[in-house]
């Protein structure tokens, strides 16, 4: 089946000149790499809870956020997506609607809102690390891999007891991170971590004027929120000295529980978060 088309804006008269809600700007708009918002997503998860130097911690957080009630709570993440704008059409071309990604979370508060900090993120195809810059999220270019779910036979793992689900992270051929969960059992709740709005800064870097104030802050608005069934059990995590010192320092001091699940979300936009006293 052949790719369908970027849907076609409505046209407008010539002397509005090109545009696109993205770069590159073409006559219809129908040439932007992102189609704009909503972004539909359902993805499978393995997740390790773990805890980081809370100074660490902190030194990632931009003002206007604050460490919270828990110090130090932090996540990593390692999903594969599949994803589609409304018209679905997207769908038609997996090399398109699919990739994975890696990210940690670090858990923090916005005015006494419990929320999370993506520092660090990893995608290994372009429309999503676009994307991320546009939400303000600091995706880069890695290779990530996971264990499948659903494959039949012995080389197949399946939710159930004892089956083991890994993930690894590579960056310019060297190793980054690593996690394997071996399940023990159903969980009744979502991993705290990944039931929380996040927290983004808008970047733009400086080309034609120097930006001298704090970026701004925003969280993306998610709506159909939807889990498959959530499995736990003993996990393993590592980073290695493949990055910078900063990186470095939210190493795991300790590692909590993994989980598996299915996840699916749809991504309509962000909303501004006020800096204190604005």
């Amino acid at each position: 089946m052949s790719p369908a088309p970027h849907q076609a804006i409505a046209p407008q008269p010539h002397d509005m000149g090109p545009r696109g809600y993205s770069l590159p700007l073409s006559p219809s708009g129908s040439s932007a790499m992102l189609t704009p918002p909503p972004w539909h997503f359902s993805g499978d998860v393995i997740m390790v809870d773990y805890r980081v130097d809370p100074d660490a911690a902190a030194r990632f957080l931009p003002p206007g956020l604050t460490p919270g009630a828990d110090p130090g709570a932090a996540a990593a993440v390692f999903a594969v997506w599949q994803w589609c704008s409304d018209s679905g059409e997207e769908l038609s071309d997996p090399s398109r609607s699919q990739f994975s990604e890696f990210l940690i979370l670090l858990g923090c508060d916005h005015e006494g809102a419990v929320m999370a900090r993506c520092p660090y993120a990893w995608v290994d195809q372009a429309v999503p690390l676009v994307r991320g810059w546009v939400q303000g999220m600091p995706k880069q270019y890695g290779a990530i891999h996971q264990t499948r779910h659903g494959l039949v036979g012995r080389a197949g793992s399946r939710r159930a007891e004892g089956s083991l689900f890994a993930g690894n992270l590579s960056v310019h051929g060297r190793r980054v991170a690593e996690a394997a969960v071996t399940l023990t059992g159903p969980a009744q709740e979502p991993p705290a971590l990944h039931a929380v709005p996040l927290a983004h800064s808008l970047v733009a870097p400086a080309w034609t004027a120097p930006v001298e104030q704090p970026a701004p802050l925003a969280a993306s608005e998610v709506t159909d929120v939807e889990f498959g069934d959530i499995w736990t059990g003993t996990a393993e995590l590592e980073f290695f000295d493949a990055l910078d010192e900063d990186f470095a320092g939210l190493r795991p001091v300790e590692v909590g529980a993994g989980h598996v699940f299915s996840y699916a979300e749809t991504l309509k936009g962000g909303r501004a978060l006020p800096l204190r006293g604005e």
